[in-house]
């Protein structure tokens, strides 16, 4: 590693007067009415939300998830004039291809918990030893420990301008690059940015847009069609709250925690699959309060917001140019993304549909994801 960037060792250990706050907290909450019969057509029941906040202080065991994320060496480094935090797991095989690995909004690192092993040591998890990778698992800006924010404009693009020098800094001067949801922002940026270093990008939950041009509705196929209709018809009020009231949002979430499990939870509903399900039949329960426990421990309800302010408010959805690198593009069963303007943006030469899984496919079919990322990753090392 090198020197410049003040490159630490870090671990996670949250005062335990923070946690007691939290559970004081928790303990009075100010609990609102509901219509009857609603169930969650109109945002998450008190009835379900009290009983997961009750699981949150009672139940919970902050200081064991805290051990767990530990268990992988952490570290803080400062990349023009960004604090970044990130996980570094080094394969024990020497000849691994280096892999970033890019979260999404409402994740974290936590995400990946599940496909560390898999991805980094597949010998010791049945796998090829020849499809190992050292893995880099970055907080994006904004996000749990990379905060506080450098200051406005820190979008998709300087992200990822950060996140190359960080790689540079690591010594990693060819790598991949696998992000879903605000990581396959990021992602493709790093991409653009460093073509003669990221060796692939493979990107689920991948969002595309029509830009206008004649002819581009004509090829779709029914599928395809009736995903640019769910786009269209899905409730985005989260979205557009962070696009355009970020700050003002945030009060509510980062003075009652049980705000910001309602904000997260809901999410966890809408986007795993099944969709009628609970967000437990497809996370585990405490998977989901770690993410959340991150939010509200490092009171990011704001910052990690802001990107979609910056992606969204400042540029308004502006064309990027289109990536040049081998790109491999993971359809979930819910995902949304509509090929041919995937192929329009990205040099893509993977395309995999699956019929099962959700937006959180690290956490809930994380054996999905590995195997698509070894088996893109093979012509490419």
């Amino acid at each position: 590693m090198t020197a410049p960037h003040d490159i630490r060792p870090f671990r996670i250990d949250i005062p335990q007067d923070r946690l007691d706050d939290l559970n004081a907290r928790l303990a009075n909450t100010r609990w609102p009415d509901e219509l009857p019969g609603v169930g969650w057509s109109r945002g998450v029941p008190v009835a379900y939300l009290k009983d997961l906040a009750e699981h949150w202080r009672t139940t919970y065991d902050w200081r064991a998830h805290e051990a767990a994320i530990n268990e992988h060496p952490q570290y803080l480094a400062t990349v023009d004039g960004q604090r970044v935090h990130f996980l570094h797991v080094r394969s024990p095989e020497p000849d691994a291809l280096p892999l970033v690995l890019l979260h999404g909004w409402p994740g974290g690192v936590v995400d990946f918990l599940d496909v560390i092993g898999p991805l980094s040591d597949p010998r010791a998890h049945g796998g090829d030893p020849a499809e190992a990778f050292h893995l880099v698992l970055p907080s994006l800006p904004g996000f749990g420990f990379s905060t506080p924010l450098a200051g406005p404009g820190m979008n998709a693009a300087r992200m990822a301008g950060v996140l190359v020098e960080l790689m540079h800094a690591l010594g990693y001067e060819r790598y991949g690059v696998q992000g879903y949801d605000t990581g396959a922002w990021v992602g493709p940026e790093m991409a653009r940015q460093a073509p003669d270093r990221v060796v692939g990008l493979h990107v689920n939950a991948l969002l595309t847009f029509p830009v206008g041009a004649d002819g581009e509705f004509d090829d779709l196929s029914e599928v395809e069609r009736q995903r640019w209709a769910d786009v269209q018809d899905f409730n985005d009020g989260y979205l557009q709250c962070n696009a355009k009231r970020p700050q003002t949002v945030a009060y509510g979430l980062h003075d009652s925690p049980v705000g910001q499990l309602a904000w997260i939870v809901e999410k966890f509903k809408e986007l795993t699959d099944p969709e009628d399900g609970l967000p437990e039949d497809s996370v585990d329960r405490d998977r989901v309060l770690t993410d959340v426990s991150l939010y509200w421990l490092t009171g990011t309800a704001a910052s990690a917001a802001q990107v979609y302010y910056e992606e969204i408010s400042a540029k308004g959805w502006a064309d990027a140019e289109r990536t040049t690198v081998p790109t491999g593009v993971l359809v979930s069963a819910h995902d949304k993304t509509i090929r041919p303007w995937a192929e329009r943006d990205h040099h893509v030469v993977r395309w995999t549909e699956l019929d099962r899984g959700g937006h959180f496919l690290a956490m809930e079919q994380p054996n999905l994801l590995v195997t698509d990322v070894r088996e893109f990753f093979t012509g490419l090392r």
